[in-house]
């Protein structure tokens, strides 16, 4: 049976007015909420939370230097029981080497550096105002090394440890209950204390709080000296509820977790990724959470390791890193992946242009652009989806166009027929090309133009769609969430609806779903407070605030969203700048991976799926935006721990089915 949790977040907009006041919502969860304030969030071994564990340290995506491993062997062995060790926390956008929490004592930040003093020389000089600079000299020449401080680093992540991420740790006194060390596992403790005087705090009593620690200290796992705060035993600055704010920034996000593990195959999956057809030509179609990304990466990586060359292409530039990180997991024996190429069909026309040396025709593409709207958006959508294709078609006539052993093309119903048509012109002949498509998330209106007679005009002869049908994103709830607005809302000769797993109500994954309608006005401040309600769910069952993701269908909305949480120390990665150029260059630094909060549009988070999702809507009257509204729906993913969609809504046109979700 699947269970479905509906969260009370029923708040006052006075507590959500700063992210101080995040507090009042943790003490609303102990009058009766779900969130538990216990370390049920990170992995155990032989009594000591480590996060993440022990047997994934070898595996992260920054490996630990032999420096940070002596350390973090030193940490391990000495510290005293109740203590908790987060390697690389992704801390709202920063890293440090090493956070160390004990709920009944306090909180140590560490920074670790592998340097050799005798190397090079480093030595202080003062810069503007007189502060002092840490600079470096090699082969006699001096360059400035402050961006490496590891004091400044320490005394940053202690400054932010207290004012945004420990909101009840008391204003002043609160930075007592906060070590900010510095280790250098591979240099004596004397020299490097000499060398960083001018950063440290000349006060005696301060020192216990500014560590400075070296190779002797590490060896002899000296934790006195390297942490001297950790042989307490009690302090009254520190509780339980305040390491519970802390955690959720600590804990390494659920994405990140799962970028370690291979990707799971069912037997249809598994024989699609490890065959092809006789022609090479295979379509895929099935439903959102149905696996055709996890087959499209897997048969990219087998290629790969085959020592074929691969191009895998979306339409979205932002599923690019999601594409990248399946392709990592679907490998299934050791060998590289460099002749694998990652674009979105746009990006693969300018770059067979530029390919065969015609660059100057891709420019003036550009250059007729008029500066005024309307016309601007005219004539951009003229060279987006008849032009520039029409050019990259025929440079793949030319010498020294790119080609491939196999094209592989995600979200293929986002394609035109003239797209594709010229895209599958870069596989070598003999070569394999692969098309998965879902009619369902048909939000562009292009779908509709792939008749079978258009098909096998541009190279599907060789049989029909592979259908695909079962859902493994969707938690139950979800499912049926999904279904229900898919009926009412899409024409049915569009709808292909995801069915449930095999295991059905064998699976318990709890499910939160919350329906918000918010008046005229209210947008930004409703979704705020919304996004911030769902950190009561973070630093437990693996899930960290980075998890949280807004999406919003109007990019001016979203931008202030993003802004109302910066000014609450609350940093995402967002897609919603104003200009074309900027945004895109957003989309391209997009990913899950990255240490904040994440927020970009409806459009740009097609293809990922997250466990904690905000989604704002607008608008919903005509068959694209309920189109893109299914397809957001369906990107919530399940997980035994739980998983949590709010939609925050102001179309009118929706209130009837937002009733359908019963809170």
């Amino acid at each position: 049976m699947v269970e479905l949790l509906m969260m009370p977040f029923e708040t006052s907009a006075a507590v959500l007015k700063t992210f101080a006041d995040l507090p009042q919502l943790l003490k609303l969860n102990e009058e009766g909420q779900t969130n538990s304030t216990g370390p049920r969030s990170v992995r155990r071994s032989a009594d000591r939370v480590i996060h993440p564990p022990r047997e994934a340290l070898g595996r992260l995506r920054q490996p630990l230097t032999p420096g940070e491993r002596m350390v973090f062997d030193a940490f391990d062995r000495h510290l005293p029981a109740g203590w908790e060790i987060y390697v690389q926390p992704h801390l709202n956008g920063l890293r440090p080497d090493f956070v160390l929490l004990n709920p009944a004592v306090g909180i140590g930040v560490f920074e670790v550096k592998d340097w050799d003093l005798d190397a090079m020389r480093y030595f202080v000089r003062k810069g503007e105002g007189g502060r002092p600079m840490l600079w470096a000299e090699r082969d006699g020449k001096e360059f400035c090394v402050e961006r490496n401080n590891p004091v400044s680093k320490v005394d940053l992540y202690k400054d932010d440890l207290n004012a945004l991420y420990c909101p009840r740790l008391d204003a002043r006194a609160g930075l007592g209950a906060i070590t900010a060390g510095v280790i250098f596992p591979f240099a004596d403790a004397g020299r490097v204390r000499d060398l960083l005087a001018p950063f440290l705090q000349e006060a005696p009593v301060l020192a216990k709080y500014q560590p400075i620690s070296g190779h002797q200290e590490v060896a002899e796992g000296n934790i006195r000296a390297m942490f001297p705060e950790s042989v307490r035993s009690s302090s009254r600055l520190m509780s339980e509820d305040l390491a519970a704010d802390l955690r959720g920034w600590l804990v390494e996000p659920d994405f990140a977790t799962e970028q370690r593990e291979p990707l799971l195959l069912d037997a249809r999956q598994e024989e699609l990724a490890k065959t092809r057809t006789a022609s090479g030509y295979r379509r895929i179609r099935g439903p959102a959470g149905s696996g055709k990304s996890l087959i499209l990466a897997a048969r990219a990586a087998r290629l790969a390791l085959d020592g074929k060359s691969v191009l895998v292409a979306s339409y979205n530039i932002t599923l690019w890193h999601y594409l990248r990180d399946l392709i990592k997991r679907g490998v299934d024996r050791p060998g590289p992946l460099g002749n694998i190429t990652l674009t979105h069909f746009h990006h693969w026309c300018r770059n067979v242009c530029h390919a065969v040396g015609w660059s100057d025709r891709y420019d003036t593409l550009w250059q007729s652009l008029p500066k005024a709207q309307p016309a601007r958006q005219r004539r951009l959508e003229a060279i987006l989806e008849v032009e520039l294709p029409a050019l990259a078609s025929a440079a793949m006539q030319e010498p020294g166009a790119p080609q491939y052993d196999a094209v592989l093309v995600d979200e293929g119903q986002d394609y035109r027929l003239s797209w594709w048509d010229a895209l599958r012109k870069s596989c070598k002949l003999g070569g394999e090309v692969v098309l998965v498509a879902d009619r369902t998330q048909d939000i562009y209106g292009t779908a509709g133009a792939w008749t079978d007679e258009a098909m096998t005009k541009s190279g599907f002869a060789g049989g029909p769609w592979v259908q695909l049908r079962t859902n493994y994103r969707l938690p139950g709830p979800a499912l049926d969430a999904a279904r229900n607005f898919a009926t009412r809302f899409l024409p049915s000769s569009k709808v292909d609806l995801p069915e449930p797993s095999p295991q059905g109500d064998l699976v318990v994954e709890p499910c939160a779903l919350r329906w918000v309608r918010s008046g005229a006005g209210k947008g930004v401040e409703t979704c705020v407070r919304e996004v911030v309600a769902l950190m009561l769910q973070t630093g437990k069952g693996g899930l960290a605030n980075a998890d949280i993701t807004f999406l919003a269908d109007d990019t001016a909305l979203g931008s202030r969203v993003v802004e109302e949480l910066r000014d609450r120390g609350i940093r995402a990665v967002a897609t919603y700048a104003e200009a074309h150029k900027e945004r895109r260059r957003q989309k391209m630094g997009f990913f899950m991976g990255d240490a904040k909060v994440k927020a970009t549009t409806l459009h740009s988070f097609k293809g990922w799926e997250t466990r904690l999702l905000v989604i704002h809507i607008s608008r919903a009257s005509a068959d694209d935006s309920h189109a893109l509204i299914y397809a957001t729906l369906t990107r919530l993913k399940r997980h035994a721990e739980g998983s949590w969609l709010t939609v925050v809504c102001s179309a009118p046109e929706l209130n009837e089915y937002g009733q359908t979700w019963g809170n």
